[in-house]
C-alpha cells in the first residue's frame, strides 16, 4: 500500500506527463537546442554562395598583384579609370578603388557595391589588402616577406588533462568547456524558476479550488507540499533524461552523418594526438570541439549526474519557497511581490556565473559555488573545467542540508497558508507562521 506522499507524487507526476503540451515541450525542445548550436554553422558549411567577381582599380600598380582569388571572391584587374571603370563593369558585383597613396595612406581604398556587401564578403577584402599593404611596406624597407611569414608563424597547441601523467591522451578543449558551462547554467535556471513557479500555480490553483481544504482533513499538510514538490520534480527529472538522450544521440549519431568531410578529416587527426582546427573561435573549430567532448563518454557522463544532483537539490529548494508562496496567497499578482526575493538569488547567480567562466578557480567562483542559493547554477558553471571533486561534494552537502532546513520552515507556513484567504501577508507575518508550533 502506497503511503500518503507516494499517492500524491503519483497524482502530481501521472497529470503532468500525460499532457500533451509536456510530450510536445519534451521533443522539441532538444531539436530547438540543436538548431540554436548547430544550424548556422552547418549552413554557413554548406552555403553555395555564388562567386563575386569585383573589379580591382589599382592607381599604385603594387597591390592587385597580391590579391588572390577564393571561392567567395574573383579578382578581374582592369587598366580604365575609376569613372569609365564604373560605368563599364556597373553589372559586377563590387569595384575596388585603391589610390596612388594605399601603402603610406592604409584608408586610400574604397570599395563600390550595387547592393550592401555581407560582413563576410568585406572582411575578405579588407584581409587581403592589409596583407598586400603590409608586404610592400616590408618591401620599402628592405623586409623579405617570406622572413617575416616565417617568423609569424602560429602554434597550434594540444591541451592534455593530467599534468602529472605522460598518459594523458584525452584532449581539452577550454571552448567546449565554457559551451557546456553556459548551456548546463541556463538550463539549470530555466528550470529552477519554470517548475518552481508551476509548483507555486499549482498551490493557488487547488487553494482557491477549496481542494487542499478537503486533504488536510486526511493528509498532513507537511506531506502535501512534500509530494507536490517531488511530483514535480520526478517530471522535470524524466523530461532532462529523454533531454539529454536525445541531444547526446544527436550529436554523435546524427551530426557526423551531416558534417563537412573535412571537419571529419580533421576530428579523426585529432584523436591520433594532432591539434585540433587551427583557430578554434571558427565555426568548425567550435563544431568540432563540442563534438569531441560528447564522445568523451567519461566526462559528458560525470557532468550529468553531478547535473541531476544539483538540478534535484536545487529544485526542492526552490520548490519549497515557491510552495509556500503559493500556499499564502489566493491569485498569483499577490505572489509577485512575495516571490521576488527567492527570484532575486536566481538572477544573481546568473550574474555570477558569467564571470566565473573567466576564472572557475576564483575566490568569487568559489564561495558562490557554496552558498546554496546559488550553487546550484554556479556550480555547474564550473564543473566542466573538472574542478577538486571535494568542493563540488561539499556544495551538494550544504545544498541538501539547506534543504532540509527550507522545507521545514516552509511546511510551517504551508499549514497557515493553505486554509488562510482573503489577505496578502506580509513578509513580517510569514516569519511569525514559522514560529508556530
Amino acid at each position: 500500500m502506497k503511503s500518503k506522499i507516494g499517492i500524491i507524487i503519483s497524482r502530481e507526476f501521472n497529470e503532468r506527463v500525460q499532457k500533451k503540451s509536456f510530450i510536445i515541450t519534451t521533443l522539441l525542445t532538444p531539436l530547438l537546442i540543436i538548431g540554436l548550436m548547430f544550424a548556422p554553422l552547418l549552413i554557413s558549411s554548406y552555403s553555395d554562395d555564388d562567386t563575386r567577381t569585383v573589379v580591382v582599380v589599382d592607381e599604385s600598380k603594387t597591390i592587385a598583384q597580391h590579391l588572390t582569388d577564393n571561392k567567395e571572391i574573383v579578382f578581374e584587374q582592369t587598366q580604365l579609370p575609376l569613372e569609365i571603370a564604373r560605368c563599364e563593369y556597373e553589372d559586377r558585383y563590387a569595384i575596388l578603388h585603391i589610390g596612388d597613396s594605399i601603402v603610406c595612406n592604409p584608408a586610400d581604398a574604397t570599395l563600390y557595391t550595387n547592393r550592401t556587401p555581407s560582413m563576410a564578403t568585406e572582411q575578405n577584402i579588407l584581409t587581403q589588402l592589409t596583407l598586400a599593404v603590409q608586404k610592400e611596406r616590408m618591401k620599402m624597407y628592405g623586409i623579405d616577406p617570406q622572413v617575416m611569414q616565417e617568423f609569424n608563424t602560429p602554434v597550434a597547441a594540444q591541451s592534455l588533462k593530467n599534468i602529472s601523467s605522460m598518459d594523458a591522451t584525452i584532449g581539452s578543449s577550454t571552448i567546449a568547456a565554457t559551451v557546456l558551462a553556459y548551456a548546463f547554467s541556463f538550463i539549470l535556471y530555466i528550470l529552477l524558476v519554470l517548475y518552481g513557479v508551476m509548483v507555486m500555480q499549482s498551490v493557488i490553483e487547488e487553494k482557491n479550488n477549496r481542494v487542499l481544504e478537503v486533504l488536510v482533513s486526511t493528509v498532513k499538510p507537511f506531506d502535501m507540499m512534500m509530494g507536490k514538490i517531488l511530483g514535480v520534480a520526478c517530471v522535470a527529472l524524466l523530461q532532462i533524461m529523454i533531454w539529454i538522450a536525445l541531444i547526446a544521440g544527436a550529436v554523435n549519431f546524427v551530426l557526423p552523418q551531416v558534417l563537412p568531410d573535412e571537419i571529419l578529416a580533421s576530428m579523426e587527426l585529432f584523436k591520433h594526438g594532432a591539434p585540433p582546427i587551427s583557430g578554434t573561435e571558427s565555426g568548425a573549430g567550435l563544431l568540432q570541439a563540442i563534438i569531441m567532448i560528447f564522445e568523451n563518454i567519461g566526462l559528458v557522463g560525470n557532468i550529468v549526474v553531478w547535473f541531476i544532483v544539483f538540478m534535484f537539490g536545487g529544485f526542492l529548494l526552490y520548490a519549497a519557497m515557491f510552495a509556500a508562496v503559493g500556499s499564502a496567497v489566493d491569485t498569483p499578482q499577490e505572489a509577485q511581490q512575495l516571490q521576488t526575493p527567492i527570484i532575486l538569488p536566481i538572477v544573481m547567480a546568473l550574474f555570477v556565473m558569467l564571470s566565473v567562466i573567466n576564472d572557475p578557480s576564483s575566490d568569487v567562483a568559489f564561495w558562490f559555488s557554496m552558498i546554496p542559493l546559488t550553487s546550484p547554477i554556479v556550480m555547474m558553471a564550473r564543473i566542466p573545467y573538472e574542478i577538486p571533486t571535494w568542493e563540488i561534494c561539499l556544495s551538494a552537502t550544504l545544498l541538501y542540508i539547506t534543504f532540509l532546513i527550507v522545507v521545514w520552515g516552509a511546511g510551517k507556513i504551508y499549514r497557515v497558508g493553505i486554509l488562510m484567504h482573503g489577505k496578502k501577508p506580509s513578509l513580517k507575518e510569514l516569519l511569525r507562521w514559522m514560529r508556530y508550533k
